[in-house]
């Protein structure tokens, strides 16, 4: 798939992952729209970028979802949908008590997965009406194995894993133009890694490893050490648990 001429939007698209994808996707020869909720760090990114469209948006809230949707209508309209945006709670142990794990879970699940439910379905049938367009769902090698200091977040990679593999079936089944494409990355170092002690990769690579598995039209992309995961989740699983989760994880649980 050419990303040149085509009109994308990013969600989560100020910072990290998000801002990065725009930089390359630019790079492309793309127009470029994004969003997010904080508006001092959509600013930042435009005077960076200041080929790019930046628009305050919660995506989470429908009402907010809507009412994108009909700016980026005035706008032109997309060719691209990146659902990027993502959030991730501190480490909740199931094994404890405590009342804020169901409010966080509910946090989690409904940016990670349902506001790109939601989303999806509001551009849809825009995006059919483009000669060639795209979705992107970033989900996370913890979609394969989850982690036990992420326990919900990893829950709502895995649901959005398995939606977006529907959505490409359905869409194929239906014969639309609209190609559906998943990035799994490894641990990123973003702000959300922040206190991590883990290996992580730059948002400049993953990004270019998207770009990359755009071209090739290939539409599960995995990066970095996600393909070994990936991998040894099918045929090793102990060891590809072993490794999301190693000791010093369990010693933080039961601290």
């Amino acid at each position: 798939m050419d990303l040149k001429g085509k009109t994308i939007l990013i969600t989560g698209g100020a910072s990290g992952i998000g801002l990065e994808s725009a930089k390359q996707f630019l790079a492309e020869g793309a127009k470029v729209i994004i969003t997010g909720r904080n508006n001092e760090k959509l600013d930042i990114a435009k005077r960076l970028y200041p080929q790019i469209t930046a628009i305050q948006n919660d995506v989470a809230d429908a009402e907010q979802a809507q009412q994108l949707y009909t700016q980026i209508e005035s706008l032109g309209g997309i060719d691209i949908l990146y659902n990027n945006a993502g959030v991730a709670n501190p480490t909740n142990n199931l094994a404890k008590t405590n009342d804020k794990i169901t409010e966080m879970a509910t946090y989690e699940m409904n940016i990670n997965y349902l506001a790109i439910v939601r989303l999806n379905n509001l551009f849809l049938k825009m995006l059919q009406s483009r000669p060639e367009s795209a979705i992107i769902n970033t989900t996370s090698v913890l979609s394969y194995v989850p982690s036990n200091l992420a326990p919900t977040y990893s829950a709502t990679k895995a649901a959005l894993r398995f939606y977006t593999a529907s959505l490409r079936s359905h869409l194929e089944v239906a014969k639309t133009n609209v190609k559906v494409f998943e990035l799994l990355p490894p641990l990123v170092a973003t702000e959300m890694a922040k206190g991590i002690d883990a290996k992580t990769i730059t948002p400049e690579t993953l990004v270019k490893g998207l770009v990359d598995g755009i071209h090739k039209n290939n539409y599960t992309i995995r990066v970095g050490d996600t393909k070994v995961i990936y991998f040894l989740s099918r045929f090793f699983p102990k060891t590809a648990y072993k490794l999301i989760n190693p000791l010093k994880n369990s010693i933080k649980l039961s601290a």
